[in-house]
């Protein structure tokens, strides 16, 4: 079977669903690949790099279409390109299914299978196919660098012998994977970095990255925002006021506002209102990455920059990706490889399209004549709705009652170990000469001593390997010390061998754990 990508006919749009690097994986699953030419050329790969990768180069998009039988794409087709569609072809794009009626009856009646990219479900197995995660990575990313050219002053804070610069703040609406990345790049360039999203779950990863998570005075069940699927959810009407106030609250000091926030198949929620833009400071940017779904910020304007009556600088450009084209590219084409591999799972170029597959069947839109949107749930639970587990916090009575019940227990292993310990000493004490006894006697004595010395330190004081290797030396040197006094000019040698040899092993356990802990002290 043939894999073909044409070129993407949506104005401004420069990715492309398939690059030489992705051709190659492609044709060891058994597939020939065909390249409209030009198709890659904006995003910086020539015609000759895809011939060198063993692609085809098709003349005109209409002979891409009629030899391919599987169509790669980024952008949803438009009617020339529906028009084309045929009942042995397969189309795997970003289609919008929710707000493409159109196209979704258009593809029924050719009878053609499409699979549309933003519908391939949040589970673990499905991450590498993820192609909205990809590209909201990039999103995340561009839309500090565009804040940051339209910001008139650094990101960090600096002392000079001029003057005193304070770093700029800057607040992140929703903590997802564009979120994430805004916050990472913010963060990194310097600036006091705020984060907010309805899902309080994610306030460990915003903390983690050394942004500050913005909480609520708000106590309802519904303030955990996560849906199925790993979006957040629509909110009730009393925690948005919640949250529009806490925004009020913090908009005259804002710097920079990126805009995140976006629920599947609804129009983007309001979050950044007029009369916050109007309390900004002048030379404050906003960059609203929810412009194509209507946008975050009411005055957004779709694909073109503003600038407010009071200075505030409003972006809404929806090709923030396409702005990164080439990196853009790479990740779309290997979410598209990934989506191949399952189709292929015989690795024979053809295709198996599996109906019962959580993944297959939930990017799916059409398949056989019949519209198969939207999917069912999918049996693997979705990554961001997992649930945390109530942990019940316990009384004083009930923890000093676990303690007493632990004690007890640990108390019978110990006699247990003694009396066994015991018993084999007698034993040996029978049996063993009396010039070994001696010997013998210090190697137990050395074992015990070194296990109650290390154990009476919190293990919290030790790293998980220290501590056990630390034990183990101490009972080396307590033994070797012991035995140094002995006559014997071997004993005493083997025994200061033993004391160097563990004390390096313990002084050198102390330098381990001193640089781990450093890694985790703030600068």
């Amino acid at each position: 079977m043939k894999i073909g990508t044409p070129k993407e006919t949506y104005k401004g749009e420069n990715r492309v669903a398939m690059t030489p690097d992705s051709a190659v994986q492609l044709q060891k699953l058994g597939f020939e690949c065909l390249i409209e030419k030009g198709a890659g050329a904006a995003a910086g790969f020539s015609d000759a790099a895809y011939e060198a990768a063993g692609v085809e180069v098709a003349k005109t998009a209409a002979s891409l279409w009629k030899a391919a039988d599987i169509i790669a794409k980024v952008r949803q087709p438009d009617a020339t390109e529906l028009k084309r569609l045929t009942k042995d072809k397969t189309l795997i794009s970003f289609f919008n299914p929710a707000g493409n009626e159109e196209g979704m009856e258009a593809a029924k009646s050719k009878g053609a299978t499409v699979i549309a990219m933003e519908m391939v479900p949040r589970i673990s197995r499905a991450q590498k196919m993820d192609a909205l995660s990809s590209m909201a990575n990039i999103a995340g990313y561009r839309a500090v660098i565009e804040a940051g050219n339209n910001f008139g002053r650094f990101f960090t804070g600096q002392v000079t012998a001029a003057g005193k610069v304070p770093p700029a703040k800057v607040l992140i609406v929703g903590a997802g994977v564009a979120g994430l990345a805004a916050i990472g790049t913010s963060t990194s360039l310097g600036a006091i970095t705020y984060a907010f999203d309805v899902r309080p779950e994610v306030a460990e990863q915003v903390e983690s990255m050394g942004a500050e998570f913005v909480y609520l005075d708000f106590e309802e069940d519904q303030q955990d925002g996560a849906s199925t699927g790993g979006y957040a959810s629509v909110q009730s009407d009393e925690f948005r006021e919640a949250q529009l106030a806490k925004f009020r609250e913090l908009a005259p000091e804002i710097d920079i506002v990126i805009t995140t926030a976006l629920i599947p198949n609804r129009e983007a929620p309001e979050l950044w209102t007029k009369d916050m833009v109007e309390a900004m400071k002048p030379g404050s940017v906003i960059v609203d990455l929810a412009a194509e779904k209507g946008g975050n910020c009411k005055l957004t304007v779709a694909d073109e920059k503003i600038v407010t009556d009071n200075g505030v600088t409003i972006i809404g450009y929806t090709d923030f990706p396409s702005r990164m084209a080439a990196q853009s590219s790479s990740l779309y084409a290997t979410n598209i490889r990934h989506m191949m591999t399952d189709l292929t799972p015989e690795k024979d170029g053809k295709v198996n399209h599996d109906m019962e597959d959580d993944v297959i069947r939930g990017a799916t839109v059409t398949h056989e004549g019949e519209i198969t949107f939207p999917p069912p749930p999918p049996k693997v639970q979705a990554i961001a709705a997992q649930k945390k587990t109530e942990v019940k916090e316990l009384t004083p009575e009930e923890k000093r009652a676990q303690e007493i019940a632990a004690f007890k227990v640990q108390t019978k292993q110990q006699f247990t170990l003694l009396g066994v310990g015991g018993a084999l000493m007698l034993l040996v004490g029978l049996i063993a000469p009396a010039s070994f006894m001696q010997h013998f006697i210090v190697f137990v004595l050395a074992i015990f001593v070194g296990f109650q010395v290390i154990w009476g330190v919190a293990h919290s004081l030790h790293t998980p390997l220290m501590a056990i290797t630390n034990a183990i030396s101490s009972i080396i040197i307590v033994g070797a010390l012991m035995q140094i006094g002995s006559g014997s000019f071997l004993v005493i040698l083997l025994a200061a061998l033993s004391v160097f040899m563990a004390g390096i092993n313990i002084v050198g356990g102390f330098l381990v754990t001193r640089r781990m802990l450093a890694m985790f002290q703030k600068s």
